[in-house]
């Protein structure tokens, strides 16, 4: 029996990682895994164990994890790697953020952390099989509470709006409780240095140490009532010696706190001239940051308005079959094969296929058509889809996380939960931001303490706690994953769904737009226009064999012929040997006949000359019709000309890419002379022609050439590649599924406006980010050095507290305010009745 494998034992200051492998099956496997690792940078020893299936691996410094999986994976094996999602309780600032990102990236088994101030979640990837309860009191220890993430649907979406108004309402009162009793010190203490009179009645009736004494009961009731919330983070914050945001503001509202009390209680131990009391900026500090908090609460609570109106569009309930009759059953337990009954005025539970009845559908939360759509036997229906006037039954094919409806939840919370490149400079200057502010409050304090103007022990305190309080990491923190919030959120309001933020920064860069022609220009759906005949052939016969032949392809063009057949009532006989040539045709014989159709470079491959119908296919090409050519028995029979109808909406959107500065390039396995006459009807500027399957990838890299970035709309299987190739791929919604995984953005209207939709928001979006970067690091590079009283030596100009807490919560407002302007903005692309289209272009 196997001794138990027992990893050899680190060096002193080297770094272990144990990854899970997949795919090994021998000694060999695991030499070959070992020698790949071992050549990795900052490998220093590499154990493999076939009966664990993992590997064991040291490094001299920082894990190298992508290293070793790129390593793993080359030499044929396969590493799991998991996502997760993780929301977390308790972040309050940018600080946060690091901090649970650190905490998180540390835990053996992560590949990676990204967490999101905005949405309050951390994406984790990690190798598979890594404890999620590791990872949970990694969270825990650095000061903040793990929750799991459940799926969204309109249940829990009521749960979370519960949990967000229960807390409002906590830090509503808060708010309300610490404004009444601080007014009256405002008051007192600032009304009487404003208005002599007032002075004079407190000196004459009211001692101040009976004033003071007032001062410290209402003041402290503030700090330790309503700003106990700030106590309860920022000191264990400040005890890990990782201080946030609320450790400032606890260290500046406490020392102006704490110097009143010694003040009022033993003014002997203060400098003479110094016992003076800050009662009133330390409840204004208080109150102020919680007035900005209850702002910032408002705020973003309608940040997230798009995800909360996406699971409105759920079913509660279900009308299912059971034994027989239909009962109301909740949502969650329709199970795929149910049979589910829609009444008129009807929410869809839940994706399927109708099996009875007729209705019309508003599928608007899809498409954006606001036109019903009718649905019959047959018809799919998509669950959130609302039916109107008829009833029907239908087969639940797709219910829970798997709906239509549910995967664009998911999309949009991915993308609102992601970090833009732009992000990982913010992050790296977060990092240290906190312990920054607390140095420049305690050189602050030191300065005036040694340099300033008697009082100069009451000018450090003052000028010191300022620096505290204004300093304001939250609007830091907020000012990319809010934009990215509401960003993304309108684009799914207009049909436009960003599936990570890479995409969304990406987009604004685009210089190329191209697009694939059949299914994303056109309608995707061909018809035969003309069946021209060789000599000594007779029509009906070829149109006969060459359906059959068809009649085995998937192809959309195949069936535009079979369709054509079938309407003139023709017969389709048996086929034999079929065969399909990807880009080039299909055969096969048809009784005694040997049939082959497809392109002229088929035809040319078969030998077979095109010549007599070359005026033919030159007068097709000029109508923007695709020649296909039949051949029987070897012989040329017949040229066919098919042609798939413009979508309404493709001139106006080309129009419109062109008035946003882009080219326009079309990608097409139709000959040139179609593909020319096309881009002439539409205005297209560069045309790839004669591109087979397997060539939309060299065709996206000759496109960028001179360093444009490309962006690529397609819609179909054979278009993955290139959607993956391009810098931003854009799925048409309509289109394959596998088309849709490979992009980064999908439109789920099929309509190519929304292209210009998606540029242009994506341009608004990163422009808003900016404008919220430049405020944050402006308004804290500006502020903190007045605060400090460099102004001071020149105009005498100095920030009080009081003023700095207020400018302090309004800064994240200001950031918040910004971000919820792009709820308001216009598509600058909407379908218009002049936005008609030639009627026929060519099918590939």
């Amino acid at each position: 029996m196997n001794a138990p494998f027992t990893p050899p034992a680190a060096p002193a200051g080297t770094t272990r990682q144990s990854f899970p492998i997949e795919g090994m099956t021998c000694a060999s496997c695991v030499r070959r895994v070992e020698v790949a690792i071992s050549k990795v940078p900052g490998v220093t020893a590499a154990a493999v164990n076939l009966a664990t299936e993992s590997a064991d691996v040291s490094f001299g410094g920082e894990i190298n994890s992508d290293g070793v999986i790129a390593a793993i994976r080359n030499a044929g094996y396969d590493v799991p790697v998991e996502t997760i999602e993780v929301e977390i309780e308790g972040m309050t600032c940018a600080s946060c953020v690091r901090r649970v990102e650190k905490a998180i990236a540390a835990v053996p088994g992560v590949k990676s952390a990204s967490v999101n101030l905005a949405t309050e979640r951390a994406t984790i990837e990690t190798l598979g099989g890594t404890a999620r309860s590791a990872i949970d009191a990694a969270i825990r220890k650095a000061g903040y509470e793990p929750r799991r993430v459940e799926q969204a649907t309109a249940a829990v979406a009521d749960s979370r709006e519960d949990a967000r108004n229960r807390e409002f309402s906590r830090l509503k009162r808060d708010f309300a409780i610490a404004a009444t009793l601080t007014l009256p010190i405002f008051v007192l203490e600032m009304g009487s240095h404003a208005i002599p009179a007032l002075h004079h009645w407190l000196m004459m009736n009211i001692s101040n140490q009976t004033l003071y004494l007032a001062f410290f009961v209402l003041a402290t009731i503030v700090q330790f009532g309503p700003g106990l919330r700030f106590y309860r983070k920022g000191v264990p914050a400040l005890l890990r010696l990782a201080p946030d945001m609320n450790s400032l503001v606890v260290l500046g509202s406490t020392a102006a706190w704490a110097y009143s009390v010694v003040a009022t209680f033993a003014p002997g131990v203060l400098p003479a001239g110094t016992a003076n009391v800050y009662y009133e900026a330390s409840a204004v500090i208080v109150t102020l940051i919680l007035l900005g908090r209850v702002l910032e609460a408002k705020a973003k609570g309608r940040t997230s308005e798009a995800i909360k109106r996406l699971m409105g569009l759920q079913a509660k309930s279900a009308r299912v079959e059971r034994n027989g009759t239909f009962v109301d059953v909740p949502l969650d337990e329709v199970v795929s094969g149910d049979v589910v009954q829609v009444r008129p005025g009807d929410k869809v539970p839940v994706d399927g296929i109708v099996l009875s009845g007729s209705s019309f559908v508003d599928e608007s939360m899809i498409s954006g058509e606001p036109i019903p759509v009718s649905k019959g036997e047959g018809a799919e229906v998509v669950g959130g889809t609302i039916n109107k006037t008829g009833s029907f039954t239908y087969r639940a094919t797709k219910v829970g996380a798997d709906t239509l409806l549910a995967q664009i939840i998911r999309m949009v919370e991915t993308a609102q939960g992601s970090k833009l490149p732009i992000q990982a400079m913010v992050d790296k200057v977060t990092s240290w931001f906190v312990p920054a502010v607390m140095a420049a409050a305690a050189l602050t304090f030191l300065v005036w303490l040694l340099f300033g103007p008697e009082p100069a022990a009451t000018f450090a305190l003052v000028n010191a706690v300022a620096v505290l309080i204004i300093a304001c990491p939250c609007a830091m923190g907020l000012a990319t994953p809010t934009s990215i919030m509401v960003g993304t959120g309108r684009a799914a309001e207009l049909g436009v769904l960003f599936r990570n933020g890479e995409a969304l920064q990406s987009l604004k860069s685009t210089e190329v737009v191209a697009l694939d022609k059949t299914g994303t220009l056109t309608a995707g759906r061909p018809v035969m226009t003309d069946l021209d005949v060789a000599t000594g052939f007779d029509r009906a016969k070829v149109l006969a064999l060459v359906a059959a032949v068809e009649a085995q392809s998937e192809h959309p063009v195949a069936a535009a012929i079979v369709a054509a057949a079938k309407e003139e009532g023709l017969a389709l006989a048996e086929v034999g040997s079929f065969e399909a040539v990807p880009g080039f045709g299909v055969s096969a014989s048809v009784g005694t006949h040997n049939v082959a159709v497809g392109a002229d470079r088929y035809m040319a491959k078969l030998g077979i000359s095109v010549q007599d119908f070359a005026e033919t296919a030159v007068r097709m090409g000029l109508k923007a019709k695709t020649p296909l050519y039949a051949a029987v028995d070897g012989k040329l029979a017949a040229v066919i000309a098919v042609s798939d109808p413009i979508k309404p909406t493709t001139p106006q959107a080309i129009r419109a890419l062109h008035d946003m500065g882009l080219k326009v390039a079309m990608i097409t396995g139709d000959n040139r002379r179609t593909a020319e006459a096309i881009a002439a009807q539409l205005g297209i500027d560069e045309v790839v022609a004669e591109v087979l399957p397997d060539g939309k990838v060299d065709a996206i890299k000759r496109l960028r050439a001179g360093g444009r970035a490309v962006a690529f709309v397609g819609d179909g299987i054979n278009d993955a590649p290139a959607l993956a190739e391009a810098e931003v791929g854009i799925a048409i919604g309509t289109g394959t599924d596998v088309a849709i995984e490979s992009a980064d953005v999908v439109l789920m209207s099929g309509d190519l406006l929304g292209v210009t939709n998606a540029i242009a928001l994506s341009k608004a979006t990163i422009a808003n980010i900016r404008q919220n970067l430049f405020w944050a690091f402006a308004y804290n590079a500006a502020l903190i050095p007045v605060a400090a009283g460099v102004l001071y030596p020149v105009s005498g100009t100095l920030l009080s507290p009081m003023l700095a807490a207020g400018a302090m919560a309004m800064s994240s407002v200001f950031v918040l305010g910004n971000a919820m302007r792009l709820k308001r903005f216009k598509a600058p692309a909407r379908a218009t009745a002049a936005s008609g289209a030639p009627s026929l272009a060519p099918a590939e």
